[in-house]
């Protein structure tokens, strides 16, 4: 599968036109979908529209930019102006939107092409996207095993060529859990570096917007498109430079990291345990200095719990019928929680994020196994439903406290289990520092071959024998 990058070339040569590149994500989304489940809503008329747009404006001269002509799809969790946004509910099911979100505003002045809306775990309440009103989303390297959540469908379809990226959001871990789990790119930036609003929140502290992609430089061209959303929105972030590829592009070898084996290296899957080490055999050699650090992680989750209930107070009470039964379980967690608890917990949020900063003192990022345990069997999961939720918190684990903490952190393939299904690895940095995560996250991608490896799939949705497809030559490195 070719980088955007690679795309965006060939489109502004005339070598490829963005029609062809999305009647066949059109295609395989018509013969795939049907397995994965990762799209809840095809936008296969407006996008051809806009593809033949994309290649009227490039034969004329007028390139937007390396996503013109480019396919992608977004959550459905993020508001669209005539295209509904459901969030995986029936609560919103005949939602049509009258304003794109800021995110979507830009991808479409970028000259990106909406495919279409990815299912995801019903309002982005759950890492497994099993609970959705529109069924579950299924793992392209297993459709027997699940996608993650809650940007499961957005990961699925990305690792499936449904589209060359997509666009999540991550509250707890939901664009770097299912990207670990499907074998991609999934960067959630610093706090506030992208704009939520329009956006159907979880928990207004702690959400975040990101993209995933199969490469870490279409993640960095994502962000830097992104970004123009929320300019000098982001308490913690510094301003955005006009170079922002070249420096990711740059050597990692000055460098100094951390790793928090306290916590995040607990309850570790055997396969994942060797892999993570392997991983940080290569980051060793990189780098100018990696050693092991103690970090103390916040675990209360007293914040989403009351946000979350906050925003969906009214129509628990009104039509507690329209939600998925797990859903509306979560959600009354947060019922009881008074407001002093609340002030207290924000507090602690901000506290955190203020004393982030010393851990980097003398360091520039932290790294971690981004899941403990690799994509969990959706029928273990239905079989004992009673598991579902702890299996979705050990998953979410690790990811989870860079939330708290604001700080930009991005999950790259590292591996994979017995079984074949992919394992992930975390770098994390400064707040306002993408630019040191995804250098880092860019060096080890080129040092290592797990990137290079694709779901085999075949377009009638069974799998080929062996776990993985590995690009042929001339694919892109």
């Amino acid at each position: 599968m070719h980088t955007i990058l690679e795309l965006s070339d060939a489109l502004q040569a005339r070598r490829v036109s963005a029609l062809e590149l999305t009647r066949g994500c059109l295609a395989r989304i018509e013969k795939l979908n049907p397995v994965l489940n990762a799209f809840i809503t095809v936008t296969a008329e407006p996008a051809l529209a806009q593809a033949r747009r994309a290649d009227q404006e490039i034969a004329r001269g007028n390139w937007r930019g390396p996503l013109h002509g480019i396919p992608l799809g977004l959550k459905d969790l993020i508001d669209t102006a005539g295209i509904p946004t459901t969030a995986a509910s029936l609560v919103y099911k005949y939602r049509i939107p009258m304003q794109s979100a800021p995110v979507a505003q830009a991808l479409e002045e970028a000259g990106a092409i909406l495919l279409g809306k990815h299912n995801l775990h019903e309002f982005a309440y759950g890492g497994s996207s099993m609970v959705s009103a529109f069924g579950a989303v299924h793992n392209p390297w297993d459709p027997a095993h699940i996608a993650g959540g809650s940007s499961g469908g957005s990961a699925a379809a990305v690792a499936s060529g449904l589209g060359y990226a997509a666009i999540g959001t991550d509250t707890a871990g939901s664009i770097r859990e299912p990207a670990a789990l499907c074998g991609l790119v999934g960067l959630k930036p610093t706090y506030g570096r992208v704009s939520a609003a329009g956006v159907i929140p979880l928990s207004r502290s702690l959400d975040h917007v990101g993209p995933i992609t199969t490469r870490v430089l279409d993640a960095a061209l994502l962000l830097q498109v992104l970004c123009r959303t929320s300019a000098g929105g982001a308490d913690q972030a510094a301003p955005w430079p006009e170079d922002f590829l070249a420096q990711v592009q740059q050597s990692p070898r000055a460098l100094r990291g951390g790793i928090p084996r306290s916590f995040f290296f607990d309850e570790l899957d055997s396969g994942v345990a060797t892999a993570i080490e392997q991983a940080l055999g290569v980051v060793r050699t990189l780098v100018a200095d990696l050693r092991e650090v103690a970090l103390e992680p916040d675990t209360d989750r007293t914040l989403q719990a009351l946000e979350s209930y906050r925003v969906h107070r009214d129509t628990v009470q009104a039509s507690p019928d329209l939600y998925q039964p797990e859903t509306l379980r979560r959600i009354r967690s947060g019922e009881n929680i008074t407001p002093a608890d609340y002030q207290e917990a924000l507090a602690r949020l901000q506290a955190a994020r203020q004393n982030i900063g010393r851990w980097f003192a003398d360091m520039d990022f932290l790294i971690t196994p981004t899941t403990p345990i690799p994509a969990p069997a959706i029928a273990e999961l239905k079989e004992h439903p009673e598991n579902l939720r702890p299996r979705e918190l050990l998953l979410l684990r690790n990811t989870r406290p860079f939330n708290v903490w604001g700080l930009p952190a991005v999950s790259v393939p590292c591996g994979f289990s017995e079984r074949g299904l992919p394992i992930g690895l975390q770098i994390a940095g400064p707040p306002g520092r993408e630019d040191l995560v995804l250098r880092l996250a860019h060096a080890y991608e080129r040092a290592t071959v797990w990137h290079r490896r694709r779901p085999a799939l075949r377009l009638d949705g069974t799998r080929t024998l062996g776990t993985a497809g590995v690009e042929q030559p001339g694919a892109s490195g």
